[in-house]
């Protein structure tokens, strides 16, 4: 007998089944970009309980992913700066498109689709130019470049889709970049990153900018809570000796921003890997591979945190937070803890 995932796509090749979503695929909670011990790149299901669903080889290293709402379907996005991302087909692995960044373009790791999954939008830099762009693709016509807009900054990063399904919030992290001198920082002393909210068509609802001693944060990663409280986890580009906060919880309804000031650049090393928000909103948590830490916060106030090697990988579980590691730990909220033969990478993407 046929196991289920080639009994599904020969199904769907014959044109008898429906359209496959995630519970087809291993019902998967998360995805994670990781590396295999002889040095193969993949991408991953994960479950809550952080047993492996599928693993689908990626021609080089990955970095983050996006998945469609419904359907069983991942974009798994090369590190900066790469200039590919990659259309899985999560349950029979195969590459439905690839998305090649327009001249002048690449990929900054990071997209996300519509409320619908009708379109995808990624963060790009516009190298010669300086400046951001998040870049719009027709998932219902595989994956063709619809256009653009400003990101509202340089160096936009990370990208949600707001609660309202009607807007994104992107992290431009301020840091201006150019392919010649591939990941060298051009721009350190004037930098100036933002958090900006924008419409689905590019316009400018809102923007947070901090103020001149936060000059050489750069914002990286987001979370957001169903409420849009939006976290923002960032890198220090100065001296490592300042106690500057590396964590941010803006609130787009009422203006208010919160710096998190235990979440430091001294005591994280200089660097927040990622961020999640719990699903009751109630609780953050932030990551620093290079402290090997992870602070957990009920709102601003510090709850407490653990020492974790290369820790990196968080995302919302139904309880507390999932983790990963660079050595191939995923740590559930509850139950024990599953190591993999898995180098994962920064990002553990919910589904």
């Amino acid at each position: 007998m046929p196991d289920r995932r080639t009994f599904i796509a020969g199904m769907l090749a014959a044109g008898l089944a429906p359209r496959p979503t995630w519970a087809d695929a291993g019902s998967p909670a998360f995805l994670s970009a990781g590396k295999k011990p002889d040095g193969a790149y993949v991408l991953c299901g994960l479950t809550t309980e952080g047993q492996i669903t599928f693993q689908l080889p990626l021609p080089t290293r990955g970095h983050a992913a996006a998945a469609h709402p419904r359907l069983a379907e991942a974009v798994a996005f090369a590190r900066r700066p790469g200039t590919y991302a990659i259309v899985l087909d999560c349950i029979t692995g195969r590459e439905k498109a690839r998305l090649s960044a327009p001249p002048g373009r690449h990929f900054y790791g990071h997209g996300t689709y519509s409320a619908d999954g009708d379109v995808l939008f990624t963060t790009e830099n516009d190298f010669d130019a300086a400046r951001g762009v998040v870049g719009i693709w027709d998932a219902r016509r595989d994956f063709a470049r619809m256009g653009e807009f400003p990101s509202g900054g340089v160096g936009p990063h990370d990208i949600k889709l707001m609660p309202d399904g009607a807007s994104l919030v992107v992290a431009n992290g301020g840091i201006e970049t150019h392919p010649e001198t591939g990941r060298v920082k051009l721009n350190i002393p004037s930098m100036r990153s933002t958090l900006s909210y924008l419409s689905l068509d590019g316009e400018l609802l809102g923007q947070v900018r901090l103020d001149k001693a936060h000059q050489k944060n750069s914002i990286r990663h987001l979370a957001v809570s169903a409420t849009g409280d939006v976290a923002f986890a960032m890198q220090w580009q100065g001296d490592l000796a300042v106690d500057l906060p590396l964590l941010g919880v803006h609130r787009i309804e009422t203006g208010r921003l919160d710096l998190v000031e235990r979440a430091s650049v001294r005591h994280m090393s200089g660097y927040l890997g990622s961020v999640a928000i719990a699903k009751d909103g109630k609780s953050i948590a932030a990551t620093s591979p290079r402290a090997g830490i992870v602070q957990e916060f009920a709102g601003a106030e510090y709850v407490g945190e653990t020492s974790i090697a290369d820790v990196c990988g968080v995302a919302a579980a139904a309880s507390g937070f999932v983790l990963t590691s660079g050595a191939g730990l995923v740590k559930p909220p509850s139950g024990p803890d599953v190591l993999h033969d898995v180098a994962w990478d920064n990002h553990l993407i919910a589904i």
